[in-house]
């Protein structure tokens, strides 16, 4: 399995609120979140490992160059508009036939993430598997609405009553969603939301797979409730 991190963001309102570290090292309970997903990703059949930051964070760059991992690992350094846009310059260094791609700030049970991977390598038919969560703790959360069978039918960005998930920002996902992504790049499309909007427009086959919680570390009382959340 081909995993792929964005870390390119800029990490503002951690900084903002007194947190020194650049996000993708800020630890939790003493391990930095790029390293954090590193090993589990390598716990869970890595068979490469993708990481894109930016070009200001020269800390990051560093900490991530001075790795020896047992399995390829590219490091891609470009500043760019948005995830969306990280995740394009991703694909395009990236030949595999199956990827998981997470931010680096998304904090998820490990034992979840492994039940996660398995069902998606074993639903050959699904063109992706989105991880979906309905503990809602976002200040802009995307909703997925879902049919009984729990294949997606719609992102949206208000709940229309019938949603009881939203998006957990992992995603897996095969060849046909990256044809999609680089149709979107060229029709100026520039957020993760609206690509998937354009998955389901374009008639792939997208599936939810539910997790108890997933927690972003957006400020810096996050770190302490993703702490918490890890040890438990």
């Amino acid at each position: 399995m081909d995993y792929a991190i964005i870390a390119a963001g800029e990490g503002s309102r951690l900084a903002q609120e007194g947190v020194k570290w650049p996000k993708p090292l800020v630890k939790l309970n003493g391990i930095a979140l790029i390293d954090r997903l590193i090993d589990v990703f390598l716990r869970n059949n890595a068979s490469s490992i993708n990481i894109i930051v930016n070009e200001q964070m020269t800390e990051v760059q560093d900490h991530l160059k001075a790795l020896r991992l047992p399995v390829p690992f590219h490091l891609l350094i470009k500043s760019t508009p948005s995830s969306m846009h990280s995740f394009y310059e991703l694909s395009r260094v990236w030949q595999g036939e199956e990827i998981c791609l997470t931010t680096v700030d998304t904090i998820f049970r490990e034992e979840e993430f492994s039940g996660y991977i398995q069902a998606f390598r074993q639903e050959k038919a699904l063109d992706g598997l989105m991880a979906v969560t309905d503990y809602i703790d976002d200040e802009k959360p995307l909703y997925v609405q879902t049919n009984e069978q729990l294949d997606i039918v719609n992102f949206l960005d208000r709940s229309n009553g019938e949603c009881r998930y939203i998006s957990g920002g992992i995603y897996c996902l095969r060849k046909p969603a990256i044809g999609v992504l680089e149709k979107a790049i060229q029709e100026g499309m520039s957020r993760m939301r609206n690509y998937q909007r354009q998955l389901i427009a374009e008639g792939l086959h997208l599936k939810a797979y539910p997790f108890s919680k997933i927690i972003d570390v957006d400020h810096a009382e996050d770190i302490v409730k993703a702490e918490a959340f890890v040890q438990a």
